[in-house]
């Protein structure tokens, strides 16, 4: 993608409201112009592509899901196929093994749709195979680890008139779902939006090795693209198959920036580099910025990923307004809502379920004043407190959101697919959205060679 010339507020606002018309026309954005025999039917017939760790935390959360019946399974590992197959049969699933996806695909006749969860690189190749004869697709994940992979995907369901949904799995979670529809957008608590800030950070790891006598033949993986076994377990480390930590754990957070805000970013300055695992090309750190043009002004977000430390929190998403701030995680423990004492009363939303009263219970913390705390001075002495600046002295109530995940986390995403697929539901991450996520996370590792800022045009988003 080519470093684009500088756009005013007024013409990103403008270009973007024209391209977002036509992807609103567009049935095959959110729903397949056709839906298939399935969508008659209580049972929808799946194929899975992919057997490695996140194909089985699939097939697991999917075996959850009333009249989803897997008949086939694929790998070129013999050790991910045979215990993705025990899994489904255990259940009394089908599962017939395949190692080659062409033959699972022209062989298993009655698939009504296929969950891909094999490494980047494939996901173009995996998802159009399926698409072109005739299949709904889910597809993890990153989209692609190029934007034209992304790109192709998208033209491939639009050719097929077959639905894509891609794994972004928070766009499904009811948490995530009330706080932008209830909190951010319908409540306005956060007030105006100006920052966002996040994370994910995970402690030193060993790169993976694989069962003794359990490899793959190094001919068998070249036929596959890849050159030894190493690479073949440690994709996600090497840059002919993924797209690096941005890619592999802040896709996840940074589509939620975009999907939260309802816009694109403009512009995007980053810094990384492998200053830890010698043995890797992709980076090990990572530190970004965007900026946002949205209809209540700039925004502008950072979001940093660390492969060395678990300290800072985990992984989550702030988001900061003038009024109060929600930060937001799929982890049930990082999640809190924040209001600004200058903000209007949040007491009449607790009555319309937006959000739920504080813990004020016994055994809750009192809040500390600032001049209260250790090391700080009221301003005039004890009879002047009045005269203490309300900026040092405003205090952040804390707030819960009273919609809880009872699923695996995979599972409402996986559920939003397979309706679409029976009744023709809107899907909740449809390619087209998927794709402009793919171009603002793709854009940090072009950013980071570059070590300059670079541009977004609000075409680069639109396929």
């Amino acid at each position: 993608m080519a470093e684009s010339p500088p756009l005013s507020r007024r013409d990103f606002l403008s270009t973007g409201a024209k391209l977002g018309a036509v992807i609103a026309a567009a049935p095959y954005v959110t729903r397949g112009a056709e839906v298939g025999a399935a969508a008659k039917a209580d049972t929808v017939n799946v194929a899975l592509i992919g057997c490695g760790e996140e194909g089985r935390i699939l097939a697991n959360a999917a075996l959850n899901i009333p009249g989803v019946r897997f008949q086939a399974v694929c790998d070129i590992w013999p050790y991910n196929l045979t215990r993705t197959e025990r899994l489904l049969k255990k259940f009394n699933h089908a599962a017939q093994p395949f190692e080659d996806y062409q033959e699972m695909l022209a062989t298993v006749k009655d698939l009504d749709a296929v969950i891909v969860a094999t490494p980047d690189f494939m996901h173009h190749v995996h998802t159009n195979a399926a698409l072109k004869l005739g299949k709904h697709v889910y597809c993890e994940k990153l989209m692609s680890n190029t934007v034209e992979g992304a790109r192709s995907m998208v033209v491939a369901a639009r050719e097929a008139k077959k639905l894509l949904q891609i794994g972004h799995q928070r766009r499904s979670n009811p948490r995530y779902q009330h706080a932008r529809d209830k909190i951010v957008r319908e409540g306005r608590l956060l007030g105006r939006i100006t920052n966002i800030t996040g994370q994910w950070h995970r402690a030193v790891t060993e790169d993976f090795g694989f069962p003794n006598g359990q490899g793959i033949p190094e001919a068998k993986l070249n036929k596959y693209g890849y050159a030894n076994m190493h690479e073949f377990r440690n994709w996600r480390w090497f840059k002919k198959y993924a797209g690096g930590p941005v890619s592999d754990l802040g896709a996840h957070q940074i589509d939620i920036y975009n999907w939260m805000l309802d816009a694109n970013p403009r512009m995007c300055i980053a810094s990384g580099g492998v200053d830890y695992y010698k043995s890797h090309e992709w980076y090990d750190n990572a530190f970004i910025i965007y900026e946002y043009a949205t209809k209540d002004g700039v925004v502008r977000a950072q979001y940093q990923v660390l492969t060395t430390t678990s300290a800072g929190g985990g992984y989550s998403e702030y988001f900061m307004g003038d009024e109060g701030a929600l930060k937001i995680s799929e982890n049930p423990k990082f999640t809190k809502l924040y209001r600004e004492a200058r903000a209007p009363e949040w007491e009449p939303f607790v009555a319309k379920g937006f959000i739920a009263k504080p813990d004020t219970g016994e055994g809750a913390p009192a809040p500390v004043k600032p001049w209260e705390k250790p090391g700080v001075k009221k301003l005039g002495g004890p009879s002047k407190a009045a005269t203490v600046d309300v900026r040092e002295t405003a205090q952040l109530s804390a707030w819960d959101i009273p919609v809880t995940l009872d699923k695996a986390i995979h599972q409402p995403h996986l559920e939003n697919f397979f309706d679409a697929v029976r009744k023709g539901t809107p899907l909740n991450c449809p390619g087209e959205q998927a794709f402009a996520s793919a171009v603002t996370v793709l854009k940090v590792n072009e950013a980071i060679a570059a070590q300059k800022m670079l541009t977004f045009s609000p075409s680069d988003f639109v396929v």
